[in-house]
């Protein structure tokens, strides 16, 4: 075993896919890993592989965090063990079907995790880093946050609701010591385009992103101290250009008379 400087770091849905790959990397980089799946199996298989590889400590909690007797002993953990310096907060699930082909309580399931999980174990993590004075979330957001109009409407919120709490986070936070960070991908080549009904074989090769370069990427993100990695993004310019123009909306979001294109004009009813 390895003199860890890092710390811990707790993924959830860290059995395949994204959550996997942080995994591998941030091992790499000197954490030890608390890995969060339903899947106990894929757990083991990956947590042995990395523990060998790279000597770290690896802890695996097999769980359904769309259950609140599962949800609860991860967020004692994250509360109560000092050792842990991040949560990446990947967990989550999604469909291209559109509202008028979905089922509304697959709906509802798909809300339980990607946001009432997502937002418990931030509530369980944020305090207890402040209080250390260092730490780091990492939201594992998507491109649709900011194009609802790609794939299913809800999954689209759930995913822009992640990139608010973000967002919201960044700001309080500032000067805590705790580091915010949101990640949105696009395409990525996972798991998640098979389950969510739209094969991957079916998508553009142009479109999609191995997910060890994502993840490579969104890593770099942080170490370049980015609030927001959208890995694919040419132009961070881009980015910039669009949260400028949202800010520049602010002051004028709430006033006490409605703007005069609303106003009755002389002679309506």
């Amino acid at each position: 075993m390895t003199l860890n400087r890092n710390g811990a770091a707790l993924i959830t849905g860290a059995s395949s896919g994204i959550g996997a790959a942080y995994a591998e990397r941030l091992a790499r980089r000197g954490y030890d890993l608390t890995l969060v799946a339903r899947n106990r199996r894929r757990l083991d298989a990956l947590a042995s592989r990395i523990s060998d590889e790279t000597g770290r400590a690896v802890e695996v909690l097999e769980a359904d965090l769309t259950k609140k007797e599962d949800l609860a002993p991860i967020e004692t953990i994250l509360m109560q063990d000092t050792r842990l310096t991040m949560l990446v907060n990947n967990a989550g699930v999604g469909t291209a079907a559109p509202l008028l082909q979905s089922d509304v309580d697959t709906m509802e399931r798909m809300i339980g995790l990607n946001i009432v999980a997502a937002t418990r174990l931030t509530y369980a993590a944020v305090p207890a880093f402040v209080a250390r004075g260092n730490g780091a979330l990492i939201n594992i957001s998507s491109g649709v946050a900011i194009s609802p109009e790609v794939l299913n409407g809800v999954y689209g919120g759930t995913k822009a609701f992640l990139l608010a709490l973000s967002q919201s986070l960044h700001h309080e936070l500032a000067g805590t010591g705790v580091r915010v960070q949101v990640v949105l991908p696009g395409a990525t080549s996972t798991e998640f385009w098979d389950i969510a009904g739209m094969p991957l074989r079916d998508l553009p090769a142009g479109l999609v992103m191995p997910v060890g370069e994502m993840v490579d990427a969104a890593l770099t993100g942080l170490d370049l101290g980015e609030f927001a990695t959208i890995p694919s993004l040419p132009d961070i310019a881009d980015w910039v250009a669009f949260e400028a123009a949202r800010k520049k909306l602010m002051p004028h979001l709430s006033h006490a008379h409605p703007a005069a294109r609303y106003r009755a004009r002389p002679g309506s009813p």
